[in-house]
């Protein structure tokens, strides 16, 4: 059986996070991909809603050139990572190298690298960082250089986390999971329902000061 993909863009303060936008990732029906969504629901983000958000976080599968260049494009910050399979260049000169290649001296790990990704009109700041499991991490940023050091970098970019406590949240508090609807319409109307539930629940319990799983 395949699963329903879910796309969350979420609004977070450093300590707790707000749903405000979701889609559905069915390519088939929409002929969108999950870039396609990532950059709409950007647009509605700091257009139609206003969100005063300078900075994203997201994972590799969304560090996209198009993405990145649309951020750039809204004056907007991200941090990412990247895939290890991304070229990244350090001068005209030097070509286009895999990431692994990189040589990692001190004051790179300890100062970041500024690189040209591949396809990218602007630099970006590489650091190195060591993923939860034990493998090694790429994280780039455009902000300025100098405005983060490896251990701010790596902090900022576990806020990201957030948004898998927001799948959770969802799955495990309003049945996201337990449609027994056979059509696609109806599955779509549930997994609607099931986000707006969680909205509720997360405004809910802000205003009390609980937690959503709060009884």
């Amino acid at each position: 059986m395949r699963g329903i993909g879910v796309i969350n863009l979420v609004h977070s303060d450093g300590e707790d996070f707000d749903p405000i936008d979701d889609r559905l990732d069915a390519p088939e029906a929409e002929g969108k991909t999950q870039n396609d969504h990532l950059r709409e629901m950007l647009l509605n983000a700091t257009s139609d809603k206003s969100i005063k958000a300078r900075t994203l976080l997201f994972a590799s599968w969304s560090a996209s050139v198009d993405n990145l260049k649309l951020i750039v494009r809204l004056k907007l910050f991200f941090v990412t990572t990247l895939k290890d399979n991304r070229l990244v260049s350090l001068s005209p000169e030097g070509g286009y190298i895999h990431l692994q290649a990189l040589d990692w001296t001190p004051q790179r790990l300890a100062d970041g690298v500024s690189v040209k990704l591949k396809q990218v009109p602007f630099r970006v700041q590489l650091f190195k960082g060591v993923a939860p499991n034990g493998d090694s991490e790429w994280v780039i940023t455009n902000h300025p250089q100098g405005t983060f050091t490896p251990s701010d970098i790596q902090a900022e970019n576990a806020v990201r986390w957030q948004i898998e406590q927001g799948h959770r949240e969802l799955k495990q508090l309003t049945g996201t999971e337990q449609c027994e609807c056979r059509k696609a319409r109806s599955q779509r109307h549930h997994s609607a329902g099931c986000y707006h539930a969680w909205l509720s629940l997360k405004v809910t319990a802000q205003h009390l000061g609980n937690s959503p799983y709060a009884p």
